[in-house]
Protein backbone atom coordinates (compact mmCIF):
# COMPACT_ATOMS: atom_id res chain seq x y z
CA UNK A 1 0.00 0.00 0.00
CA UNK A 2 2.45 2.38 1.03
CA UNK A 3 4.87 1.82 -2.09
CA UNK A 4 1.80 2.25 -4.30
CA UNK A 5 1.28 6.19 -2.50
CA UNK A 6 4.49 7.14 -3.25
CA UNK A 7 4.73 5.46 -6.49
CA UNK A 8 1.38 7.82 -7.42
CA UNK A 9 3.23 10.32 -5.71
CA UNK A 10 6.06 10.14 -8.21
CA UNK A 11 4.09 9.85 -11.06
CA UNK A 12 2.12 13.03 -10.37
CA UNK A 13 5.21 14.50 -9.71
CA UNK A 14 6.77 13.38 -13.12
CA UNK A 15 3.28 14.49 -14.54
CA UNK A 16 2.94 18.46 -13.02
CA UNK A 17 6.98 18.67 -14.17
CA UNK A 18 6.92 17.61 -17.56
CA UNK A 19 3.31 20.27 -17.89
CA UNK A 20 5.19 23.00 -16.97
CA UNK A 21 8.47 22.35 -19.26
CA UNK A 22 5.52 21.95 -21.95
CA UNK A 23 3.61 24.95 -21.13
CA UNK A 24 3.85 27.95 -23.81
CA UNK A 25 5.95 30.81 -22.63
CA UNK A 26 5.58 34.38 -23.54
CA UNK A 27 8.23 36.09 -25.34
CA UNK A 28 7.14 39.23 -24.59
CA UNK A 29 9.78 41.28 -22.06
CA UNK A 30 9.15 43.97 -19.52
CA UNK A 31 9.31 47.52 -20.39
CA UNK A 32 12.56 48.89 -19.38
CA UNK A 33 13.44 52.37 -18.89
CA UNK A 34 17.06 53.63 -20.76
CA UNK A 35 17.91 55.51 -17.72
CA UNK A 36 17.32 52.45 -15.47
CA UNK A 37 14.80 54.59 -13.23
CA UNK A 38 10.80 55.41 -13.56
CA UNK A 39 11.08 58.27 -15.94
CA UNK A 40 13.74 60.90 -16.93
CA UNK A 41 15.12 62.36 -14.11
CA UNK A 42 17.10 64.88 -16.57
CA UNK A 43 13.93 66.31 -17.32
CA UNK A 44 13.67 68.29 -14.25
CA UNK A 45 16.90 70.11 -14.07
CA UNK A 46 18.67 69.78 -17.18
CA UNK A 47 20.29 72.88 -16.84
CA UNK A 48 22.15 71.79 -13.52
CA UNK A 49 22.96 68.17 -15.07
CA UNK A 50 26.76 68.27 -14.73
CA UNK A 51 26.99 70.40 -11.55
CA UNK A 52 27.68 68.51 -8.06
CA UNK A 53 25.54 68.74 -4.84
CA UNK A 54 26.77 68.75 -1.38
CA UNK A 55 26.07 69.79 2.03
CA UNK A 56 27.66 72.87 3.57
CA UNK A 57 30.14 71.59 6.41
CA UNK A 58 33.06 74.47 6.15
CA UNK A 59 33.68 77.81 4.69
CA UNK A 60 35.90 80.39 4.48
CA UNK A 61 36.61 83.18 1.81
CA UNK A 62 38.93 80.92 0.04
CA UNK A 63 37.13 77.30 -0.21
CA UNK A 64 33.96 75.44 0.71
CA UNK A 65 33.86 71.96 2.38
CA UNK A 66 31.22 69.71 1.43
CA UNK A 67 29.80 66.89 2.75
CA UNK A 68 27.19 64.17 1.18
CA UNK A 69 28.45 64.30 -2.48
CA UNK A 70 29.04 61.60 -5.15
CA UNK A 71 32.28 61.21 -3.64
CA UNK A 72 31.33 59.38 -0.55
CA UNK A 73 34.12 61.89 1.52
CA UNK A 74 33.99 65.03 2.45
CA UNK A 75 35.97 67.40 -0.41
CA UNK A 76 37.15 70.89 -0.82
CA UNK A 77 36.35 73.40 -3.23
CA UNK A 78 38.22 76.39 -4.19
CA UNK A 79 36.89 79.80 -4.54
CA UNK A 80 38.38 82.59 -6.68
CA UNK A 81 37.63 86.03 -7.71
CA UNK A 82 35.72 84.59 -11.13
CA UNK A 83 33.47 82.28 -8.91
CA UNK A 84 30.04 82.88 -9.63
CA UNK A 85 26.79 82.73 -6.61
CA UNK A 86 23.50 82.28 -7.34
CA UNK A 87 20.80 82.51 -4.60
CA UNK A 88 16.73 81.58 -5.78
CA UNK A 89 17.76 82.22 -9.18
CA UNK A 90 19.24 85.96 -8.35
CA UNK A 91 23.13 86.92 -8.18
CA UNK A 92 24.60 86.49 -4.74
CA UNK A 93 27.50 86.42 -2.45
CA UNK A 94 29.19 84.05 -0.56
CA UNK A 95 28.43 85.27 2.94
CA UNK A 96 24.67 84.58 1.67
CA UNK A 97 25.21 80.92 2.42
CA UNK A 98 25.06 79.02 5.93
CA UNK A 99 26.70 76.08 6.66
CA UNK A 100 23.98 72.87 6.81
CA UNK A 101 22.96 74.64 2.79
CA UNK A 102 22.55 72.25 -0.16
CA UNK A 103 24.15 73.72 -3.22
CA UNK A 104 24.87 72.83 -6.75
CA UNK A 105 28.60 73.99 -7.59
CA UNK A 106 29.66 74.06 -11.78
CA UNK A 107 33.33 72.55 -11.07
CA UNK A 108 36.30 73.06 -12.94
CA UNK A 109 39.84 70.87 -11.94
CA UNK A 110 42.98 73.05 -11.55
CA UNK A 111 45.43 71.33 -14.16
CA UNK A 112 48.77 71.80 -12.32
CA UNK A 113 47.72 70.91 -8.43
CA UNK A 114 44.21 69.17 -9.37
CA UNK A 115 42.28 71.19 -7.02
CA UNK A 116 38.46 71.45 -7.66
CA UNK A 117 37.72 75.11 -8.35
CA UNK A 118 33.93 76.25 -8.04
CA UNK A 119 32.86 78.48 -11.06
CA UNK A 120 29.44 78.74 -10.01
CA UNK A 121 27.71 77.93 -6.59
CA UNK A 122 23.75 77.82 -6.86
CA UNK A 123 21.74 77.54 -3.81
CA UNK A 124 17.99 78.73 -2.87
CA UNK A 125 15.17 77.63 -5.40
CA UNK A 126 15.50 78.58 -8.92
CA UNK A 127 12.65 79.37 -9.88
CA UNK A 128 11.87 79.43 -14.04
CA UNK A 129 10.00 82.72 -15.26
CA UNK A 130 6.82 82.04 -16.82
CA UNK A 131 6.23 82.78 -20.60
CA UNK A 132 4.06 86.63 -20.49
CA UNK A 133 1.14 85.89 -22.63
CA UNK A 134 0.65 88.91 -25.10
CA UNK A 135 -2.96 90.61 -25.05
Amino acid sequence: MKLRKNLKTTALTAACLASLAAAPQSDMQPITSSTGRFGDPTSIARKYEGFLYGVIKEMNPHELILTKTKFGVDRTFKLNKKTKFTADGKPSSLDKLKVGEGIYIDVDTDKKTGDLIAKKVISGVDIPSLPTTAQ
